[in-house]
């Protein structure tokens, strides 16, 4: 089977020069088609791929001649993944990778050395502060940490060998937010990287380059992929960023998209813009409805005009959220009631799934990070985390209600 060449701007256009919407790209973009012309994008289940000569060979291996060569590294399904997600979030390249950690540990050993430094929001997952703690730190790399919202805290902390700011933003799970285009407007001085984790938003809500980032991440296991089904992760930004920095590591560590994941999430991106609005619409609901609820002591979300930072939402994305954090009154004891009288929701800690999530972080998601840690966070042992899916309102209401009427 020969593929057709794949286009030099795989962001198609309407042949009049017009750029095309995000739902048309979210379904057109990055098609490569075989010389079968199948409509739906294929799956390319191979290992490696077949040379015309020996000197094709050592021309693909030595980056002489664009081309697969071996799946680690270059498959035809992933690309078409790549490409459809870096035209989503404006980027010039995008690098798919097997998971969301593997897409932010592929971004730090493209980035960093030994005796650099990092500085990082202290609202991020708790996964990734064990990366940054225990695994980053044996190879000489210091992460200090500092409060999301506060942009002159960021710069306060820079040292002059900092090399990555590395963000989530809204932060999981206290919902917080920074102003992305003025910490950019910092850090491109003085040198520093801006990495921006997007799981949260996708690009139907923020595309963080346009904004001045330099790096997004995504676990794409989450809203992209959208029904629970694989892993996925991608890192994107520039040519130069991934093409130089980030490439190299999974050529050579492997941390390796598969093709039938790649798939999976190129499907999952056709409804991507759909899941997340209707999705952003309950929640916002939701959060309305537990923020009147007797039993509930805060909720955080973008969408309520309650959050501290209500306006930078409005003025920084393109909807509110799809996750709500709340506290009940009391504690851990109290809060397990609530997630154990849950019938419709999945007691899960993923999220972005279509069907609703409910998990109480303190004791999972940032589970392994110490109680200080989780204090200086603002996580507490009151607080729930709900990423809202596709079901009917009422339904959530009411299975909620079944264990905030015990509190």
């Amino acid at each position: 089977m020969t593929l057709h060449t794949p286009p030099a701007n795989p962001v198609p256009d309407d042949h009049a020069g017009h750029p095309l919407s995000l739902e048309t790209l979210a379904v057109r973009a990055g098609i490569t088609r075989s010389q079968f012309q199948e409509h739906a994008e294929a799956l390319y289940l191979t290992s490696s791929f077949v040379f015309d000569s020996a000197a094709q060979a050592a021309a693909r291996f030595s980056n002489q001649e664009p081309g697969n060569i071996y799946s680690r590294f270059t498959n035809p399904t992933v690309t078409m993944f790549e490409q459809r997600l870096a035209a989503l979030e404006g980027a010039e390249a995008c690098m798919a990778t097997a998971s969301g950690m593997s897409a932010i540990l592929a971004c730090c050993m493209g980035l960093l050395k030994a005796g650099d430094h990092v500085v990082a929001s202290r609202s991020i997952f708790g996964a990734t502060i064990i990366l940054f703690n225990n695994l980053l730190s044996r190879f000489g790399i210091e992460t200090t940490y500092v409060e999301l919202a506060d942009v002159d805290a960021w710069m306060a902390a820079a040292r002059p060998n900092t090399r990555l700011f590395y963000l989530e933003t809204p932060a999981n799970p206290t919902m917080e937010l920074v102003d992305i285009a003025a910490l950019a407007e910092r850090t491109r001085p003085a040198g520093i990287t801006l990495v921006v984790d997007n799981c949260f938003c996708t690009p139907v809500l923020q595309q963080p380059l346009a904004l001045g980032a330099d790096l997004v991440i995504h676990s794409a296991t989450k809203f992209i992929d959208g029904q629970g089904r694989v892993l996925g992760g991608a890192v994107l930004g520039a040519e130069s960023l991934i093409r130089g920095s980030i490439l190299p590591v999974l050529r050579t560590a492997g941390p390796t998209l598969s093709a039938f994941n790649a798939w999976v999430l190129l499907k999952g991106l056709e409804t991507l813009k759909l899941r997340v609005e209707a999705q952003c619409a309950s929640a916002l609901a939701l959060a309305q409805w537990l923020e009147r609820h007797p039993a509930v002591t805060r909720v955080l979300h973008p969408g309520l005009l309650s959050h501290p930072q209500f306006a930078l939402a409005a003025r920084q994305q393109r909807g509110s959220s799809a996750v709500i954090t709340f506290s009940v009154r009391g504690g851990r004891e109290q809060a397990w009631q609530v997630v154990d009288a849950c019938r419709v929701l999945s007691i899960t800690a993923n999220l972005g799934d279509t069907k609703t999530t409910i998990t109480h972080p303190a004791s999972t998601t940032h589970g392994r990070i110490s109680a200080a840690e989780r204090e200086a966070a603002g996580i507490n042992e009151s607080m729930l985390r709900v990423a809202v899916g596709l079901e009917g309102l009422q339904d959530l209401q009411d299975d909620l209600q079944r264990g905030l009427s015990r509190l």
